[in-house]
């Protein structure tokens, strides 16, 4: 890929791999604002997931989330680039971390979450792509 692809042109390559479900974080550009929305809410199988950039403060992400989304199973946000996989209240809260940019952590890290329809079970796991320091 060459240097002055926009953001909205890797997902185009990405929907080449996979279905592509963005939303837009909190610095963009203004054809990302304009093509992809602030918060989305997606049903996979019998998991109904909540997509927003922003959460807000740690000690508030659980009420965040619930406001924002009050049907759903698991809230995916990114914000801070630190993973974070807590269940509250039956509520799976989910930030994979950053893939690229390490920020404040020691290691990037991806998440993966699972869903099983069979249990209507759903856990979030996140993985580390470089080891420990």
């Amino acid at each position: 890929m060459e240097l002055g692809y926009t953001v909205l042109a890797v997902l185009s390559e990405l929907e080449t791999i996979a279905p592509v479900i963005a939303v837009q974080g909190n610095v963009e550009r203004d054809d990302v604002v304009m093509a992809l929305p602030i918060k989305r809410e997606i049903l996979v199988s019998f998991c109904r997931i909540g997509i927003v950039h922003i959460l807000g403060e740690r000690k508030h992400y659980a009420r965040n989330a619930q406001r924002e989304f009050p049907q759903a199973r698991v809230v995916v946000f990114g914000h801070s680039h630190i993973p974070y996989n807590e269940e509250h209240e039956g509520l799976l809260l989910f930030n994979p971390g950053s893939a690229n940019e390490r920020r404040s952590q020691p290691r990037r890290s991806v998440g993966m979450l699972s869903i099983d329809d069979e249990a209507t079970s759903v856990r979030g796991e996140i993985l580390w792509l470089e080891e420990e320091p």
